[in-house]
């Protein structure tokens, strides 16, 4: 044995016998894991797939051209969503941590981290208003009367109808001008609850307009008019947040087991409601409308934006739950085929929606003798499910059957994709203060559905769709695709793609294919660039067709934006003055992994961080030995 061979061997000594006696403090926590692989990835496919994927995709689709969107929307969606999806998937199933913790692998980039917490934290915080309001309707939907269907009713004003079609025989002229008023962009924003309505004697609602605008949401004239508070919202509100409790309790494995329910249930019902539109009258025309291809459209660029904005929004990337979810999964997980089946299972559900949507629409097109132009004005948003399709269903045999069905299929959807949200907050807060929070689950869960409900009552004031639609409208606008290239060139650039994908390699047993690894170093960051300077550049404030926000509420919307990005600089300068040496030397010391990066995996613990220690022959000796040793 040469000279140089014995001076390795005794490093090799040291250093094991160094990470012998720090394997208990090595960073490795027991932590929780999915009782089954079935029950991770129906969390993984009911947190992709929310509610926009019914109220949204359909009319992307309607408006860019038909089928011709599919072309983009699934190329999108294979060459960057599913290398986006499967980084995070990975990323989280190696380290075993939150993303508060993952981003340890470049310590100066801890602060994307906190980027995902704060929109999790923003986004759980108002979501569960849009299940309040579903849960309202499904009450209601019990009663004798469906209050949406008559015009009898203590909220309703002189000019009600109880459907297009009466509204078409009343004047067609007022069918056009207000069939787009259904959620913010109603086109007389004088209409108030309680208000008189003598100058708008030829200006018709149906009567689940009305029952949406006067007895749901009662809203004010503006923001600047918050109001009192609704109790009847405050009511739904909590109940929302006792469902999100009771489902999240204990963390994983109640959640693994509620999946079951919330995950197949829509899927079932989602056909139920298909195979009866099927059979209306005027279905078949919805149909094609909504597949009919326009392929010019395929060569717009804008149309190349919405489709990209619709992947990486409702696949959820950069909002923390992917890599939440993932983290939860055994070490020897084969999670690259989890990731194919979380996207595919997205985009092919918002395909399956638009079926049962313009099924629907064009059964009321038929009715009302509109054209599917005009009806699908409605058909985007909140105001296709609390106005359109309410309103279709009062017209089918048994309206309370089918109102009862659809609004418990939305509000199984939408808390499925609150359930990733809230545990990315929660086992973020865990992770950062493991001996105060880890044996306080329930607690935990507890208080923050208690601090989430109390700051969500401005939403159930008069003004405060206002405040919901401010909200939306800026939380995530900008710092989702910002956050997604950043992880990107993090993995990538920084830490290194063919590194990471040996990562993956000792975790999968498989190496990454090459064009996985060019689109996470190449194509995915280029698109995730070019879709946020887009959203910069096409930006404009939110607005109705007879509502301005004032200047403080395009204040308040901008900081909200502007929030979750604040954590990176901040943290970055922090690591960069309490470390020492040049500011060049600084640089590379904080874009190293630290101590605590590594598999989450104790037979493969030691053996990382030996290889990971400075590299080189004396390094592969180190791993080879120890590997015998540990066998």
């Amino acid at each position: 044995m040469s000279k140089e061979t014995n001076v390795s061997m005794d490093v090799l000594e040291n250093q094991s016998s160094l990470l012998d006696s720090e394997s208990d403090s090595s960073g490795l926590q027991e932590r929780a894991v999915w009782g089954r692989k079935i029950e991770y990835l129906l969390s993984l496919f009911g947190y992709s797939v929310g509610l926009g994927n019914i109220w949204r995709f359909p009319y992307l689709c309607m408006r860019n051209g038909g089928g011709a969107f599919l072309i983009p929307f699934f190329i999108l969606l294979i060459f960057c969503g599913v290398p986006l999806y499967f980084l995070e998937v990975s990323l989280g199933q190696f380290t075993g941590k939150s993303p508060v913790i993952v981003w340890s692998i470049s310590p100066l980039f801890k602060g994307l981290g906190w980027l995902m917490m704060t929109i999790s934290f923003v986004v759980a915080w108002y979501y569960n208003t849009v299940i309040a309001w579903v849960i309202y309707y499904f009450v209601h939907a019990f009663f004798p009367k469906i209050p949406w269907s008559t015009c009898d009713n203590w909220w309703n004003t002189d000019h009600c109808i109880v459907s297009h079609k009466d509204r078409l025989t009343l004047n067609k002229t007022a069918v056009n001008q207000n069939l787009t008023g259904l959620l913010f962009n109603e086109t007389d924003a004088s209409y108030q609850y309680n208000s008189t309505h003598d100058n708008h004697s030829l200006t018709y609602n149906t009567a689940a307009h009305e029952f949406w605008q006067f007895n749901v949401l009662r809203r004010s004239e503006g923001i600047e008019h918050p109001g009192s508070v609704q109790w009847h919202l405050v009511l739904v509100l909590f109940a929302s947040w006792v469902l999100t409790f009771c489902c999240l309790i204990k963390g994983v494995r109640s959640v693994g087991k509620v999946v079951y329910v919330t995950v197949i249930f829509p899927y079932i019902l989602l056909t139920v409601i298909l195979i009866r539109g099927l059979t209306l009258d005027g279905a078949i025309d919805g149909i094609i409308f909504y597949l009919k291809p326009d392929f010019a459209k395929v060569f717009n660029f804008q149309v190349w934006m919405e489709a990209g904005m619709q992947v990486f929004f409702s696949l959820g990337p950069a909002w923390g739950g992917l890599i939440t979810m993932s983290s939860y999964n055994r070490f020897n997980n084969k999670c690259m085929k989890d990731a194919w089946y979380g996207t595919l299972a997205d985009g092919l559900t918002s395909f399956y929606a638009g079926f049962v949507v313009f099924s629907i629409l064009g059964f009321m097109a038929k009715d009302a003798g509109l054209t599917m132009e005009e009806i699908s004005k409605s058909a985007s948003g909140p105001g296709l499910v609390f106005v359109a399709y309410p309103e279709a269903l009062t017209k089918l045999p048994m309206p309370h059957l089918w109102g009862v069905l659809f609004f418990l299929m939305l509000i199984t959807v939408g808390v499925d994709s609150q359930f990733g949200m809230f545990e990315t907050v929660s086992s973020g807060l865990a992770d950062r203060f493991p001996k105060l929070l880890n044996s306080r689950k329930v607690l935990t869960t507890a208080c923050l559905c208690v601090f989430l409900f109390v700051f969500g009552i401005p939403f159930t004031t008069n003004g405060g769709v206002y405040l919901f639609q401010l909200i939306d409208w800026y939380a995530s606008s900008f710092c989702i695709m910002f956050g997604s290239f950043l992880e990107c060139i993090i993995i990538s650039w920084i830490y290194g793609a063919e590194r990471y994908s040996r990562d993956i390699e000792m975790m999968i047993g498989r190496p990454i294919p090459i064009l996985m690894r060019i689109s996470w170093c190449v194509v995915t960051p280029i698109v995730m660039l070019t879709l946020f300077l887009g959203s910069v550049a096409i930006y404009e404030p939110p607005h109705s067709a007879s509502y301005t926000y004032p200047d403080f509420a395009i204040g308040i919307g901008l900081f909200f934006a502007i929030l979750p990005l604040l954590p990176i600089p901040i943290i970055m300068v922090s690591g960069l003055v309490h470390s020492e040496g040049t500011l060049w030397q600084r640089i590379k010391t904080l874009t190293r992994p630290d101590s605590s990066w590594g598999p989450n995996s104790k037979r493969h613990w030691q053996t990382y961080k030996v290889y990971d220690y400075r590299g080189g022959v004396v390094d592969r000796i180190r791993v080879n030995l120890l590997g015998n040793r540990h066998q």
